[in-house]
């Protein structure tokens, strides 16, 4: 586990920023979450400089919050995701969890960074290809 950065497992939500990240939701108006998630998934896609860790998070999160509508996804039950029901997401949102997840896994991804020092790394990255592929099915 990598403890230093709020962690305790590998699921998309094992963390304390994805974690703050449901309760951000789950504190939006419904009307707002849409737009929450669209936040967190660009900020990422158009980081140019070093990604934090915090943003990498939120894009995971978000990106299993989409892959968790769609066929093949695998439901949010963790104690650590949003409490409130996510309105049905729009499409486009899966092309750009998808560009997101790629930034999360590149060069200059803290995040990465971080699991890639850990044992649990490969998990991690299995975890993330296993996302993706739900968004691009």
């Amino acid at each position: 586990m990598i403890t230093a950065m709020g962690t305790w497992d590998v699921g998309h939500f094992d963390n304390d920023t994805a974690a703050d990240f449901s309760g951000k939701l789950d504190d939006a108006a419904e009307a707002e979450r849409e737009a929450i998630i669209r936040t967190a998934l660009t900020s990422t896609i158009e980081s140019d400089e070093f990604l934090d860790s915090y943003e990498a998070c939120q894009a995971v999160a978000s990106a299993a919050l989409i892959a968790a509508q769609l066929p093949g996804g695998t439901p949010i039950t963790t104690a650590y995701g949003p409490d409130e029901l996510l309105p049905p997401l729009p499409e486009d949102l899966r092309a750009l969890a998808a560009q997101a997840l790629d930034r999360v896994l590149g060069k200059g991804s803290e995040l990465a960074e971080l699991w890639d020092e850990s044992e649990s790394g490969p998990q991690w990255r299995q975890s993330i290809a296993d996302l993706k592929a739900v968004l691009l099915a």
